[in-house]
């Protein structure tokens, strides 16, 4: 394990180098793992398990994700079993299964969770609030987490290109004094790039405070209300859509993500350079107390109760259908579709 310094604060990293696929798979030569989940991380990480020549069966119900299953090359009856058997011929049960369905499940995962196994997770969720999901694993056996950063569709993705997508780790329960190596091991097996090290609580919250920030709900009501501005003052959809979504996520975005910000900032003209560092500030300002209300309510544990109760409600699948519907066919998400068809490598 190395430690490396981030903007002066020492951390600890674990590379593809100095843990090598050779090593993980001697750490986990015994084990049999079972996926247990087949829908966002579990189709990733199940199959860059297999293609790494671990030993890795997936447990589904029956339904479109365990046609889904099949399709991906999981044999019903050899790698591809109901919940319970699987969890049952595991000795590494990894639940990626949603933060909803965790819930349900439970009781079938845990009657199999016999001394020694372990029992992995990709997001700290159902831990860090067990006292709202129920979630309380037996003391007798090691509980751990391997958390990509990123889609289960983005960690295959760039494990078949040849790369790794970062992930955290964690330790809750070591029972079995090798708690860390099946992590890490597990962590590498899956397609990590390098990995470093939080809690459970850390990375439960430090993601939804993500997914609800700059990653997914704060970049949409930005992109959204720029958009409506440069609409209600006479702009065009198409220049209003370039000018607030596809230049940032075409041309900019690959600038600051391999050199940084101010790489960016440098490639850009002198007027952008200085309308940026002169507007970042009451943007920074007008922002970050909402950023401050958002971690507040999760780290109280009231969004995990707001995905609760909403995801438990009877025909929540069918009212999040019409809520990404609504999003899909609004005017800034259609004229996206026609300005796609018009970059350079779709003519």
């Amino acid at each position: 394990m190395a430690k490396l310094n981030f903007g002066g604060v020492e951390e600890t990293v674990i590379t593809r180098e100095e843990f090598p696929l050779e090593k993980a798979r001697e750490v986990l030569k015994d084990e049999t793992i079972a996926v247990i989940g087949y829908g966002v991380q579990g189709p990733g990480q199940s199959m860059n398990l297999r293609d790494n020549g671990f030993n890795v069966i997936v447990g589904q119900r029956p339904g479109a994700t365990f046609d889904k299953a099949v399709a991906d090359g999981w044999i019903p009856g050899e790698t591809l079993f109901g919940i319970e058997e699987a969890c049952q011929k595991a000795t590494i049960i990894m639940c990626l299964l949603s933060d909803a369905a965790v819930m349900s499940v439970w009781p079938k995962i845990k009657q199999y969770l016999t001394p020694g196994k372990a029992l992995y997770f990709s997001h700290g969720f159902a831990i860090t609030w067990n006292d709202r999901t129920g979630v309380v694993p037996p003391a007798d056996i090691d509980v751990i987490m391997v958390a990509p950063k990123g889609s289960g569709t983005s960690l295959r993705t760039m494990f078949l290109e040849g790369r790794g997508l970062n992930s955290s780790y964690a330790i809750y329960q070591d029972v079995t004094g090798n708690a860390l190596a099946r992590t890490i091991a597990l962590g590498i097996g899956i397609g990590s790039g390098y990995m470093f090290e939080t809690t459970f609580q850390r990375e439960a919250t430090s993601d939804l405070t993500g997914e609800r920030g700059s990653l997914m709900g704060a970049i949409q009501g930005l992109l959204l209300a720029q958009y409506e501005v440069l609409r209600e003052n006479g702009h065009t959809p198409s220049e209003a859509f370039n000018e607030t979504v596809e230049e940032l996520t075409q041309s900019l975005m690959p600038l600051f993500a391999a050199r940084g910000m101010d790489w960016m900032y440098a490639n850009c003209s002198t007027t952008a350079q200085r309308g940026a560092l002169d507007w970042m500030g009451p943007f920074h300002d007008a922002i970050k107390p909402v950023v401050e209300r958002l971690y507040e309510s999760v780290k109280s544990g009231n969004e995990a109760q707001i995905s609760i109760d909403s995801n438990s409600q009877p025909g929540y699948r069918e009212k999040l259908n019409e809520e990404l519907r609504q999003l899909r066919e609004s005017e800034m998400w259609q004229t996206a579709q026609t300005v796609r068809q018009l970059r350079p490598e779709n003519n």
